[in-house]
């Protein structure tokens, strides 16, 4: 049978709350204990006076794997030093050599209503084994001070009088008011990297999948705010301690853990630690086959969830469950493909484009594998070295299917949205396509920063601030949100702002350069031609391969009137056209700061022609605005399908 959870143990001079997960001294003073020593107490005084084989400990206290029996001397040991206990004296637990462990004691226990001034009950009985659930341990926040007994009746009278208190008042609150109150905010979680056992047998990209699965599971549950793969990966280090990389990232709670696979199987740890004061929440440890590993992300998952979120909706335990493959081999595939997709140069990013297609080829309903897809060409055709009319429509194929397979995937309508934003010009649709995607997912960071892109260039800039701003306070690390906000600003004709959010953004991360040339671009709205000029040489130096920055240099130096070396970067461009494709966006945006319209023009109507995703710039971008009353202009923004 279960013991039940709120009886109260006395032995000696300590009292053990079950319930509480506490150890107390007679004095009302706590004795930290670690949660696997707690559980293997509790386990030996709900069974006080009976001999404990230490196979039937340790299967009670590690439910979920199999442990080294050093394990269990290990708690044992620091139980006994915990309860002063000295190596010829044993009060407490006694060895009973070649069968185990028994808690000596004499013990009473009381119920919650006992404990505040009733009776003893009897201790129960050998047969009265608590319920082997997997591992959980969770410390209790209030720990009662002073003299034990009159302070449990001190707190008990105090809580009852505070419900009474919250409840009247909720009551004439209402009343008054004819609401109920604000839900509390989300709780924030960062799930980090998953580490090596052994260092030398590593597998990064089994690490960083194992947390973007769970990341994805846990996003479906109300009352969460997770933090993104791409805010927790720079916490991937062996030497990373989570409870700083939780206070950098701005959460409550971090999920800590290790895996290793060996053979045909994989071994799992993880605890959810609360970065407040750095206690443990939960601790799990798992053995399996590696094909079980879906099994073992569900378990974790559901711990975390059952810890921050006590009750779930029947909704919510359903998508928790969910599985996009149930084909090991597929999910390893996908898991390649996104470790390569992040690192986010070419040739990383085709590299995982065959990771994902593969996975495709093993299970073609892989709604999440196709999404990684059709993200993986989105990026390449972003990047500018490539005619758009390349990559999109492959990467639209793929959204499109993601969708079919399952309409209530959010990364899908979110990946959806920004292909028809960037390539079809369909605004109206992306709106809807990413509407859809808050709908599913109102938490991600992501999905807002793609959906205040498409508000701020059709010229809807407070919305598109707002926003952007709920994607920061989602993700405050998140460089690529600091860069785009700054964008925004300068949209909107707040270049000092701008330059604010900049600079805040280039503190996370200094040779950022995505961010570095909008700090030119900003300096370029001041009229700082100069200082626009240095910082979009620099950008292009750490930028590697993008042009964008060349645009932005030569147009502040035409401006600044250096016309020789614009041109020079004119020039440039055009050879650089020969070898590559070159965005004609950049090449326009050059011509425009020297002042010869007609060739910008020419420039930008190549770019309608080959659907140039920077062509939906060409409303919000101020750089452009001397060319607004041009009839032909105006033509080019009505055909874009750009609010006029």
């Amino acid at each position: 049978m279960n013991v039940p959870r709120q009886h109260i143990y006395e032995f000696g001079d300590f009292q053990l709350d079950a319930d509480k997960r506490l150890l107390l001294r007679r004095d009302g003073q706590p004795v930290p204990l670690k949660p696997k020593i707690f559980e293997t107490l509790l386990f030996l005084v709900e069974h006080n006076g009976t001999v404990l084989a230490k196979d039937e400990l340790m299967r009670a206290v590690w439910p979920d794997t199999v442990v080294e029996e050093n394990n269990l001397s290990q708690n044992i040991s620091a139980l006994r030093r915990a309860l002063g206990e000295t190596p010829d004296q044993h009060s407490y637990i006694v060895t009973v050599p070649g069968r185990g462990f028994r808690f000596v004691a004499p013990v009473s226990t009381r119920a919650d209503e006992e404990a505040r001034g009733g009776t003893a009950a009897a201790a129960p009985g050998p047969d009265a084994v608590r319920a082997g659930v997997a591992e959980t341990g969770a410390a209790a926040k209030d720990r009662p001070a002073g003299g034990l007994r009159g302070n449990l009746r001190l707190v008990a009278l105090a809580s009852a009088l505070a419900v009474i208190l919250v409840v009247t008042g909720l009551y004439l609150w209402r009343a008054r008011t004819g609401t109920a109150p604000a839900a509390s905010p989300a709780k924030a979680i960062a799930v980090l990297p998953f580490k090596p056992l052994v260092p030398e047998g590593r597998e990064e990209a089994l690490e960083v999948g194992m947390a973007d699965t769970i990341i994805a599971k846990l996003s479906n549950i109300g009352g969460l705010s997770v933090r993104p793969l791409g805010a927790v990966r720079r916490y991937g280090g062996l030497e990373q301690d989570p409870l700083s990389a939780g206070r950098q990232l701005g959460v409550e709670a971090v999920l800590d853990g290790t895996i290793q696979r060996s053979g045909d199987r994989v071994g799992v740890t993880a605890r959810l630690l609360s970065v407040g004061d750095g206690r443990q929440l939960w601790e799990g440890r798992f053995e399996a086959p590696f094909t079980d590993i879906f099994s073992v992300q569900d378990a974790i998952s559901a711990k975390v969830a059952g810890s921050l979120r006590p009750r779930l909706t029947g909704a919510e335990e359903r998508r928790l469950a969910k599985h996009y493959t149930v084909n090991v081999e597929a999910y390893q595939l996908y898991l390649r493909g996104r470790y390569h997709l992040l690192k986010n140069t070419r040739s990383e990013i085709q590299t995982g484009i065959s990771h994902f297609r593969q996975a495709i080829e093993i299970d073609p309903s892989y709604g999440i594998a196709h999404v990684g897809l059709a993200d993986a060409y989105r990026v390449l055709a972003l990047t500018g070295e490539s005619p758009a009319t390349e990559e999109f429509p492959q990467a639209k194929a793929a959204a499109r299917r993601a969708v079919e397979i399952d309409d209530g995937l959010a990364e899908a309508h979110a990946v959806l949205g920004l292909i028809t934003f960037w390539y079809d010009w369909d605004f109206g649709e992306a709106e809807n396509q990413f509407k859809r995607a808050v709908e599913l997912d109102p938490n991600s960071a992501d999905t807002r920063q793609a959906y205040a892109t498409l508000l701020s260039y059709t010229g809807r800039h407070a919305e598109a601030l707002a926003e952007i701003k709920r994607a920061r306070e989602l993700d405050p690390l998140n460089v690529r949100t600091g860069a785009l906000e700054g964008v925004m600003l300068i949209n909107a004709g707040r270049p000092d702002e701008a330059l604010a959010r900049l600079q805040k953004t280039l503190e996370l991360e200094p040779n950022y350069w995505f961010a570095g040339q909008y700090v030119a671009s900003a300096y370029i709205e001041k009229g700082m031609f100069a200082e626009a000029a240095a910082k979009a040489r620099k950008a292009r130096e750490l930028s590697g391969a993008s042009t964008r920055p060349t645009g932005f240099l030569g147009y502040a130096l035409a401006k600044a009137g250096r016309r020789a070396e614009a041109r020079a970067e004119l020039k440039g461009l055009l050879r650089l056209s020969e070898e590559r494709h070159v965005s004609p966006y950049n090449v326009a945006m050059i011509c425009n700061g020297l002042g010869e319209s007609d060739e910008a023009l020419a420039w930008l109507e190549r770019g309608y022609r080959e659907r140039e995703p920077r062509m939906v710039f060409l409303k919000a971008e101020p750089k452009w605005n001397n060319l607004r009353d041009d009839p032909r202009f105006q033509d080019l923004v009505r055909r874009v399908g750009l609010p006029q």
